[in-house]
């Protein structure tokens, strides 16, 4: 007969309850709504923001939280998803050039959504794409996060000239066509992004868990996102996603994501499975 640890479940109870004191007391002092994000990722982070700010308990952490927004401030940093990097995923970029050219380098005008950009990279990935495949000028990419100082760095486009190098062979592996020297100037260690790119990318804060949809887009972008929420918010989001794509529009996921099994699997049609990218045939 298997003995349980009373004391070891005690906690635990305690710890689910502090962290949903957490979570509510966010969503209702500062209207950012982690509720229905997955534990074991939420948790990590609390973890990690307990051992940063010296607390012995979420208890403690939630007090901090609620009376210091610089504490906030850090605690959306942590949760925000940073590891990217310029044309991550070679075989999506790849893929995606393809698409591009085949459904849209007619279309008069591109109207594209990139969900969770992050600090820019994959924007940026996306925007060289473009300009290669001379669509640029007739495309508005809007690049969205909830997190308004790592959309700041977006905007910037400065980042580190020594990840430039892996930057290169994936762009590269991708099916770059041009010297990717050419869309950075390097300056005192950084690599500042061309402004020609810059363009036509407007960067703004959304919510994917709170806000709505605000336009109709041919190509949505939400790579990599949907793998940290539970299966209520991801049906959620998918469901806007679905407002915001018009008919014939492509929906492009991360490699751990997918529609299928969803409310809205039958609403597409796959384009390429591998490189998660799926076209709205209704």
């Amino acid at each position: 007969m298997k003995t349980i640890d009373v004391t070891a479940h005690k906690r635990r109870e305690r710890e689910k309850t502090e962290l949903f004191l957490l979570l509510e007391g966010i969503y209702r002092y500062y209207g950012y709504d982690f509720r229905d994000y997955v534990p074991d990722y939420i948790m990590r982070r609390v973890l990690d923001q307990m051992k940063y700010l010296g607390v012995g308990s979420i208890t403690a952490l939630t007090e901090r939280i609620l009376h210091d927004s610089a504490c906030l401030s850090h605690f959306l940093d942590s949760l925000s998803t940073h590891v990217t990097s310029m044309f991550r995923d070679v075989e999506f970029f790849a893929t995606l050039r393809k698409v591009i050219t085949e459904k849209f380098r007619n279309q008069s005008f591109i109207r594209i959504w990139h969900a969770g950009c992050s600090s820019g990279e994959e924007v940026y990935s996306l925007a060289i794409v473009l300009r290669e495949l001379d669509v640029l000028k007739k495309s508005r990419i809007y690049a969205t996060d909830m997190n308004e100082s790592i959309l700041e760095k977006a905007k910037s486009g400065l980042y580190q000239l020594d990840a430039i190098q892996s930057y290169t062979k994936n762009y590269i592996a991708s099916g770059g066509i041009e010297d990717f020297s050419s869309y950075y100037q390097s300056n005192y260690g950084n690599a500042i992004i061309d402004a020609e790119l810059k363009k036509q990318v407007v960067f703004s804060k959304h919510n994917l868990v709170t806000d709505g949809s605000f336009n109709e887009f041919n190509i949505i972008v939400c790579r990599n996102v949907l793998i940290y929420f539970n299966k209520n918010l991801q049906t959620r989001v998918l469901n806007l996603i679905y407002e915001s794509l018009a008919l014939g529009g492509i929906l492009c996921l991360g490699q751990g994501e997918s529609i299928q099994f969803t409310t809205q699997e039958a609403c597409y049609r796959t384009v390429d499975d591998g490189a998660r990218i799926y076209l709205k045939q209704r």
